[in-house]
């Protein structure tokens, strides 16, 4: 209980005068006042122990295996030519040109649950899918509680949302079903079972750490229940408990800087695992929506940016580009558009424009609220099916190179102690963009801009930017000289921003957008 009011009654003793002392209305107290937070006992029918439901659902939990055929091209022996041309090449130094590539075996191992008496399994996506490049799937097998084996096959497999279905031939199978997530709170307790490292069915207890966990994976299905619950590898497909016995979650990732746990595992709600289950059981595919932009990393506005748009602070997301000819570029949306709402629902950091996005019926109108330059505006745009990952990473490749880091480059003078030329309020000099200068900073011919050509040590933009970098707009304000990036500056400076949030573009990579402080 977030507040309490008291009525308190004071006895004199001695007269026979009683009196109320009622707090004021509304009045504040600590979160942990005495009284406030009662002890809790386990709810009706919750288990002392876990036993007795581990030894119902355990049965329902199943191995999962694959083999896999890995073809790798033959490196080239470095030996070949010489003396010891042989010696090497039959000891894995490579073979002579043209020679065949080399096949070899792979394995995966993973967890699963059967949510039906004839065979039908859940597990992750990727649990089921070549582990390596050149690697093909050649079986899936199902390892049953009580070892009986059966070779799975695959009913659909959605890689956005890392689930997949399989069947294996099989009647009067232990099965359980799914809960409610949407009913998780944090600091509940679940009860996570699996094959961790091929162990063999373990069980693992712990509480809800968080729940609408956004780990950055993007698209529709970034919203994971966080837990401490011990989840290793080959955890992943197994089903998280609550203490009724309900599948709340698909164990699916861990966080870990050695790959084992250290209490920071992810799941996937059921909420969302069980309308995809269901459309593959009836032999659908999964549609989710797609407006065709590319999101500023990083997710909602931060503080640099907010103070540059002289916005508030984690509500939106900045629009970094966006596809030529797609339905946001249709619809009017721009670079540098900060989409605040999809179809009135905000976008917040448990929320993101991805998530709202993705979950428009391909076909529909997704109504997105935008400020730019600092004005509201609305778009309407008609969404249209998400392209696969493979696709889109196709369509996003390219010579992509990071910002921020060194600034060195081969004859990058961006550490001088010189003042810089023009752009002084934010310790860059500048000159504008030629054509001979785009084919020697590397950035695709018809771009527009000013080239930086050097940056201060002792400014904000030093580590930032560096030389050759190409700024094409400030504060949504296209740039082409030295005279509009000051002109711009000293607009933001009088409407009392503490920086600019500049659009750049390094090599061929897409263009980003990067606040910087103003000197």
């Amino acid at each position: 209980m977030r507040y309490a009011y008291a009525i308190t009654s004071a006895l004199l003793l001695g007269g026979a005068t009683a009196t109320l002392a009622l707090q004021p209305s509304g009045a504040q107290v600590a979160q942990n006042e005495p009284g406030a937070i009662q002890a809790v006992s386990p709810k009706p029918g919750a288990p002392m122990s876990f036993a007795d439901m581990v030894a119902r659902l355990q049965p329902a939990v199943v191995n999962i295996s694959t083999k896999q055929t890995i073809v790798q091209k033959q490196q080239a022996n470095p030996f070949a030519g010489t003396p010891f041309g042989d010696l090497f090449g039959g000891m894995g130094g490579g073979g002579a040109p043209g020679a065949p590539p080399v096949k070899r075996e792979g394995a995966s191992l993973g967890s699963g649950f059967l949510i039906s008496p004839d065979g039908y399994v859940v597990t992750n996506n990727h649990v089921i899918s070549p582990g390596a490049q050149g690697a093909t799937v050649d079986s899936i097998t199902v390892t049953l509680s009580d070892k009986k084996e059966y070779v799975a096959k695959v009913i659909g497999k959605d890689q956005e949302s890392d689930l997949a279905l399989l069947k294996i031939d099989a009647a009067n199978l232990p099965f359980v079903k799914f809960g409610d997530s949407n009913g998780a709170r944090v600091g509940d307790w679940v009860v996570a079972i699996g094959e961790p490292f091929g162990l063999g069915g373990t069980v693992t207890a712990g509480i809800v750490s968080a729940i609408n966990r956004v780990t950055g994976q993007g698209g529709a299905y970034d919203r994971f229940i966080q837990t401490d619950a011990s989840i290793n590898q080959g955890n992943s497909g197994g089903p998280m408990f609550d203490l009724n016995g309900n599948v709340i979650g698909v164990n699916s990732q861990i966080f870990s800087q050695s790959g084992g746990n250290i209490g920071i595992g992810f799941a996937i709600p059921a909420a969302v695992a069980k309308p995809i289950i269901a459309t593959f059981m009836k032999g659908g595919t999964i549609e989710r929506g797609y407006i065709g932009v590319q999101l500023q990393p990083g997710g909602t506005i931060n503080e640099d940016t907010a103070a540059a748009l002289g916005i508030p602070k984690n509500q939106g997301e900045l629009i970094n580009d966006v596809t030529a000819g797609g339905p946001a570029a249709k619809a009017g949306v721009r670079a540098g558009d900060v989409v605040t709402k999809v179809n009135g629902q905000p976008v917040t950091v448990d929320q993101s424009l991805s998530y709202l996005v993705s979950n428009v019926k391909p076909g529909q109108t997704a109504r997105l609220d935008i400020l730019r330059n600092g004005k509201p505006t609305t778009a309407n745009v008609v969404v249209v099916p998400r392209p696969s990952a493979d696709k889109l990473a196709a369509t996003l490749g390219g010579d992509a190179q990071g910002f921020g880091g060194d600034d060195s480059d081969d004859g990058d003078d961006s550490g001088t102690t010189a003042a810089p030329t023009a752009g002084a309020a934010l310790g860059i000099g500048v000159q504008p963009l030629t054509p001979a200068i785009a084919q020697a900073v590397g950035v695709e011919a018809g771009t527009q801009g000013v080239v930086i050509a050097v940056v201060a040590q002792t400014s904000d933009a030093y580590g930032k930017l560096k030389r050759g970098d190409v700024i094409m707009s400030v504060n949504g304000t296209p740039v082409r000289t030295s005279a509009d990036v000051q002109t711009a500056v000293t607009t933001a400076k009088s409407a009392g921003r503490p920086q600019v949030l500049l659009q750049v573009k390094r090599g061929r990579g897409p263009a980003q957008f990067l606040p910087v402080k103003i000197k």
